[in-house]
């Protein structure tokens, strides 16, 4: 019999979240093959077999929360088809081995064995938890398990639908809020969902940043015609050659790549009472997936050309979508850039990607009318440029420069070119 661990995922993991079982007791898996999904606060990772056999018995159902080395399931041995029915044929060996000690007993043990099965059905861990707490009898929950297990939202779907009248008669559950809640929400339907653990991640991260930094925001606009003009020339030769489109992140992500190098205290991080100053530049591109906001990292971007950001940035966003990112793709990066444009966002205050002190918003580009001098006045594509920053270690100073340098560089984009 082998133990089904949650296995080391990373130093700052110490455990997840059941998502979903692939498997189910009684199947036959390969070594290899794709046991369960566990969500972590970052990624989401399929856990595999590590050897072929029968799923014998699951003791954490989709939900729960488990531990960096909890065992959660157990394989029995086995291979090939033959693997598949030694679970059946081991469970009827062990009752004819059982039935003789029992023969010379009393006839009313058999009575005595069908009474404590009945007092304990088949239940998971999650499920006998909870209905010792709620005080219900897990022998009158009915439950839509194949295999007859009761389950954990078994419990929940009894408690709610059939309340024991003793649950009722309590006085305190009379004076508790909820009971309230539910009868003023019969006219107002509402639905309840459980927060991912990712969700619930990025919303204590978001909390944390804003009490724990000195969160500021300056604010420009760049004229985009430069770029969309070279983009209307480039683009065609550009993905002939690179075999990918010249986007605008490539431009943006060059820029704040100089104006860190000039501007280096937007690339550092406090520690304790200490400054790190990066002097490698991961810069984070924000991307929306399912399950919330993901930040995988671009490598080494003052080292790329703009093709090798381009299809960096392209993978990283594909497989944030599939959520098949891995925790590596989305560790150390030194500072953040997102694009609330894409969204149609005009304008925005973003919160940084803590430890980073910098995050670059970018936004929708507009047609709006521009003085090109006293006289005259020209429609021009302009977009307006957010940067938060951490004032305990950036001044104003620093950080409206930072942002008129990468103005300047957009707007003068063979610039780029020139610093490298």
């Amino acid at each position: 019999m082998a133990e089904i661990k949650v296995p080391e995922l990373a130093e700052s993991i110490s455990e997840g979240t059941i998502a979903q079982w692939l498997k189910q007791p009684g199947d036959y898996v390969e070594q290899g093959e794709f046991l369960l999904e566990l969500e972590t606060d970052k990624v989401n990772v399929e856990l595999t077999a590590e050897q072929s056999g029968v799923l014998q018995e699951v003791l954490k159902e989709s939900g729960d929360t488990v531990q960096v080395g909890e065992i959660i399931g157990t394989i029995s041995e086995g291979e090939g088809e033959g693997g598949k029915a030694s679970a059946p044929q081991a469970e009827a060996s062990e009752e004819k081995t059982a039935a003789p000690e029992k023969k010379d007993e009393p006839a009313a043990d058999a009575t005595d064995q069908t009474e404590t099965a009945k007092a304990r059905p088949v239940a998971s861990p999650a499920a006998r938890k909870l209905a010792r707490e709620k005080g219900i009898d897990l022998s009158e929950i009915p439950t839509g398990d194949p295999l007859g297990r009761v389950r954990k939202q078994d419990v929940e779907s009894y408690q709610q639908n059939e309340q024991p009248p003793k649950a009722q008669a309590e006085p305190k559950r009379e004076v508790q809020a909820p009971a309230a809640k539910q009868t003023e929400d019969a006219a107002k339907p509402v639905e309840r969902q459980r927060m991912s653990r990712r969700r619930q991640t990025i919303a204590k991260r978001l909390v944390e940043v804003q009490h724990t930094a000195a969160m500021l925001t300056t604010f420009n606009e760049v004229d985009m015609t430069a770029v969309m003009n070279l983009r209307k020339r480039r683009k065609d030769q550009f993905l002939e050659q690179h075999d990918v489109k010249l986007g605008f992140m490539s431009f943006f992500t060059k820029a704040v790549v100089a104006a860190l190098k000039k501007y280096p205290l937007l690339n550092a991080e406090i520690q304790g009472d200490e400054l790190v100053i990066k002097k490698f530049y991961d810069v984070g591109i924000a991307v929306a997936a399912p399950d919330g906001l993901v930040v995988p990292v671009v490598r080494d971007a003052d080292r790329k050309t703009f093709a090798d950001i381009e299809k960096d940035i392209g993978e990283l966003a594909k497989k944030a979508r599939n959520n098949k990112l891995t925790l590596s793709e989305l560790q150390g990066g030194s500072f953040t850039i997102t694009n609330g444009g894409t969204f149609g966002s005009l304008l925005s205050t973003p919160i940084l990607n803590s430890p980073q002190v910098g995050i670059l918003g970018m936004h929708k580009i507009q047609l709006r009318p521009v003085a090109i001098d006293e006289e005259r006045f020209e429609n021009r594509p302009m977009m307006y440029l957010a940067l938060s920053y951490d004032h305990r270690i950036v001044d104003g100073k620093e950080a409206v420069g930072f942002l008129v340098t990468i103005k300047n560089l957009l707007e003068d984009p063979e610039q780029l070119l020139l610093e490298g």
